[in-house]
């Protein structure tokens, strides 16, 4: 019953927002009580920590297994956030406004998490493109790495790219091109023109 309240929760946060849906919209979802939820999680906070920490670690187990395929740089980014998109149902940018809002030290342990495993990644990729000849040698791995993180996020700030201009999918697909095309070689170019058809 934990993981079932678990998965009903992500859904719900992800689509509603972590502060719009209460913990009697999850038991109507689930038709159990609420006094069920509070056998498993003690308050909304406990709750919603323990989606966003579920939610993460989902996502970091896609990655690892996209990253195990050996695909190239490129081919590897896209996958990524097509994996992304699909995970967190093309969300808005709204539930982790509201998250950042109302739940801020879970906000901030998540985000740290975050850039601890993008960062990670990403470097290990931009090395992996220099090493393949898909990503130009003279570039700051380190530096290259925390732009894509501060990007990628920086596009979900609902203030500076709102939904009524910017569709999620489509502002990730623009950014991730962006990022590409400031780093790859001509052979690079050549592999992102397959994916931005």
């Amino acid at each position: 019953m934990k993981e079932t309240i678990l998965n009903k929760a992500n859904e719900m946060f992800l689509t509603l927002g972590f502060k719009s849906v209460t913990m009697d919209d999850i038991a109507a979802e689930l038709g159990i009580s609420k006094k069920t939820i509070y056998q498993h999680y003690a308050n909304k906070t406990d709750l919603v920590e323990a989606s966003t920490m579920h939610l993460f670690g989902t996502i970091s187990q896609g990655i690892d297994n996209i990253r195990e395929q050996r695909n190239n740089s490129i081919e590897e980014i896209f996958l990524i956030r097509n994996f992304l998109m699909q995970h967190l149902h093309n969300e808005s940018a709204s539930p982790f406004y509201q998250l950042q809002k109302f739940f801020p030290k879970i906000f901030s342990c998540l985000r740290e998490r975050q850039f601890e495993k993008m960062n990670g990644c990403m470097m290990e990729n931009l090395q992996k493109g220099i090493d393949s000849g898909l990503f130009r040698s003279d570039i700051n791995i380190s530096f290259i790495s925390r732009i894509y993180f501060t990007g990628l996020t920086g596009i979900k700030d609902s203030d500076i790219f709102p939904s009524s201009m910017f569709e999620i999918n489509d502002a990730t697909r623009q950014f991730l091109e962006y990022h590409v095309r400031a780093i790859a070689t001509p052979k690079g170019l050549t592999i992102l023109e397959k994916f931005i058809i």
